[in-house]
């Protein structure tokens, strides 16, 4: 679909006329302790060369155990940093930035450098947050993250398209005197709301670039689809989903936690139908102990014939 946004990234994911898939980091699966850096690089590059169109890092500031994974560990802007050194033109996202949980000039500077560096590549999931215990040890009212997340909205796209820009809000006053650096290579990042983030549906398809939300049932994320193409014709529609390949081409699908285990066969028909519906872009979690050859098989049996 035509998106009308200039940003690069953006561009790879969503100005063409089918379904796009990217990968979700830690792509070795290593989530409850830190993954080896140089696997990951690897496996980025391999998902690059195969034919992904997008690499999505997590933001989890602490680990809960009882929330089940650290994501990727590293911190999302010295990693994305990293891989956008790592890669050529693959789009880099985040899934998702927590807004509440982080000062927004800390925001609007950090991705703009990785957009600089990845040569306009980065595009900004954005969420309001779902680990409870974060909230207190940010000092955070998690009754507040609603209008936190509103308020982080506003004041990303005002630093990033104005320059000496005035703003005041809870995080903080701007008087005209101070500028953020540097700028993003367009005139702002995209933002995709993650979920509800707390918010109407009219008020993420009026602020958002697009609707990232987790797997739904299917028959509820056609419904959400048509509910967002009644509310914004042009504007994209992603999921996650984690994946897990069975060695049976012709296998059903049995459940997985926020996906599916299934054959070739199954998936190909299972995103093309999603396609129909109006989905844009599938961020896939694959969760076979042979990655490499995962990415492979995803690829070559499912991106190249879906």
């Amino acid at each position: 679909m035509p998106s009308g946004h200039a940003n690069a990234g953006y561009r790879r994911l969503f100005d063409r006329s089918g379904l796009t898939f990217g990968a979700g980091f830690p792509l070795t699966g290593t989530n409850r302790s830190t993954p080896d850096p140089e696997a990951e690089i690897e496996l980025a590059k391999h998902a690059e060369s195969v034919g992904f169109d997008g690499l999505w890092a997590r933001d989890v500031p602490t680990y809960w155990p009882k929330f089940g994974d650290a994501g990727q560990t590293f911190d999302t802007w010295p990693w994305l940093s990293h891989v956008a050194a790592h890669t050529d033109e693959i789009a880099l996202g985040t899934s998702s930035v927590v807004l509440p949980l982080r000062h927004p000039l800390h925001v609007a500077k950090s991705a703009a450098t990785v957009d600089r560096l990845s040569d306009g590549r980065l595009v900004l999931g954005v969420a309001s947050g779902d680990r409870d215990p974060e909230y207190p040890a940010f000092d955070v009212d998690p009754d507040s993250r609603g209008e936190l997340f509103r308020e982080s909205v506003e004041a990303l796209r005002t630093v990033w398209r104005e320059d000496y820009p005035e703003l005041e809000d809870r995080w903080g006053r701007l008087e005209g005197d101070l500028d953020v650096v540097p700028n993003p290579t367009e005139e702002t990042i995209p933002l995709l709301p993650t979920g509800n983030s707390r918010q109407s549906d009219e008020w993420i398809a009026e602020h958002g670039d697009g609707w990232l939300f987790y797997h739904l049932p299917e028959s509820t994320l056609e419904s959400y689809i048509r509910q967002w193409r009644e509310a914004t014709a042009d504007k994209p529609f992603a999921i996650a989903i984690r994946v897990e390949l069975a060695d049976d081409p012709a296998a059903g699908p049995e459940p997985l936690h926020l996906g599916f285990r299934a054959g070739v066969e199954w998936y190909r028909d299972y995103f093309r139908r999603l396609e129909g519906y109006g989905l844009d872009h599938a961020i896939v979690g694959l969760q076979n102990d042979d990655r490499e050859r995962a990415f492979e098989t995803f690829a070559a049996e499912i991106i190249e014939r879906v």
